[in-house]
């Protein structure tokens, strides 16, 4: 909890939780009560941030490279009717649940587009504070390999973090955890707690496009996630909640189907020096938790500051791009009517956002012509009439 020094100050020890557990497969009624009764066994543990594995409501499709077209179809029209949505009534049960828990939770989550006319699928983490409010999003930006012909690919503006009480909250999912500069962003925005969700542990045979399901914890050898996990932890001094999916005895129904079976668990707590503090846990469901203390994350900034003294953002910065896609853009006026409107009254109020001038440009501009900043926003503004 807050210090009393301080009562804004995020806490300086709180407790994670990685829910390694295996959903009701295709089953969204049956996925959304197994949730809730595993954040319930997480506010009896006093849990302050529960963490779920990729996509896991309702299942990572392990079937995306054994079936048929046809078969795929069908069994994408199974997921988008299984998928959650920012307009789900199932929110609202989620909700309640994780308010009773009094915790933070980051769902993995197969999501279904809540745009109007869209179907399209994307592989999200739905962020909900201690009050069970869906405060956040973040869209997987990019689908891997064969996962393209899954999900759609996710908005810039979702490569995010938010404040919490216990700190500042982001996360990626899967092979993002792997791109240098999307974790670079998520350091700049002051991340300190990164959840990372991932569809299983594996063992590679020299290569990512050759793996199988990790049987023992000597797989960790040759599985890319457990030296990620503790290298995005060192490089950006945050703690870790790496969540990992599980699936024991295949759905009968698709016991034939779900030929990419990578869900062994491997799920792993790590502080911010790549110290393992609890994990991998393999073959089981389980809540694995470890509490960790601020201290932990200081310690190691003393040595090596990402944010701070180790930086030289005069020799390599970054440029993050924090747009949302949208198909529609205002040009002020609209053609296909043959009459004039207003533009500005028409935006919705994400477009609205996006369509200002920010403070960086702004200054920028100003910079560069040798006039105040004032006068740059007034023209914008002027502009944007």
């Amino acid at each position: 909890m807050p210090t009393d020094s301080d009562p804004n100050a995020p806490a300086e020890s709180f407790t994670v939780a990685a829910a390694q557990v295996e959903p009701v497969f295709h089953d969204k009624e049956a996925t959304l009560n197994k949730t809730c009764e595993w954040i319930e066994r997480a506010g009896e543990q006093d849990v302050d941030l529960l963490v779920f594995p990729e996509t896991y409501f309702p299942g990572y499709p392990y079937w995306r490279r054994k079936v048929s077209i046809p078969r795929w179809t069908e069994l994408m029209v199974e997921l988008q009717k299984n998928s959650l949505s920012v307009g789900d009534d199932a929110l609202d049960v989620l909700g309640n649940a994780i308010r009773e828990a009094d915790c933070h939770v980051a769902l993995g989550t197969n999501e279904l587009d809540e745009r109007k006319g869209s179907e399209t699928v994307y592989n999200s983490i739905f962020y909900f504070d201690r009050e069970g409010e869906l405060v956040r999003r973040h869209r997987k930006l990019m689908p891997t390999h064969g996962e393209r012909s899954i999900w759609g690919r996710g908005d810039p503006s979702s490569l995010a973090t938010h404040e919490t009480d216990i700190g500042t909250l982001g996360g990626l999912v899967c092979y993002e955890n792997h791109m240098t500069l999307s974790k670079a962003a998520l350091t700049t925005m002051g991340e300190e707690i990164h959840t990372a969700c991932w569809p299983g542990f594996w063992t590679q045979n020299g290569h990512p496009g050759d793996k199988a399901r990790a049987e023992t914890v000597e797989d960790r050898d040759t599985c890319d996630i457990y030296p990620a996990m503790r290298e995005y932890a060192f490089e950006t001094q945050s703690f870790v909640v790496s969540c990992s999916a599980y699936i024991g005895d295949p759905p009968e129904e698709y016991e034939d189907e779900l030929g990419y079976d990578l869900g062994a668990g491997g799920s792993m707590l790590v502080n911010p020096a790549g110290v393992v503090k609890a994990g991998p846990v393999l073959g089981e469901e389980t809540l694995l938790t470890a509490e960790f203390d601020r201290d932990e994350r200081r310690a190691t900034k003393a040595y090596f500051d990402a944010m701070g003294h180790y930086a030289r953002w005069d020799a390599v910065n970054l440029e993050v791009n924090d747009e949302t896609l949208d198909p529609v853009h205002s040009h002020g006026h609209d053609g296909a009517r043959g009459t004039n409107w207003n533009a500005r009254e028409s935006r919705t109020d994400n477009e609205r956002e996006n369509g200002r001038l920010s403070p960086h440009d702004a200054e920028a501009i100003a910079d560069a012509h040798g006039v105040p900043i004032s006068a740059v926003e007034a023209v914008a503004d002027a502009l944007d009439q």
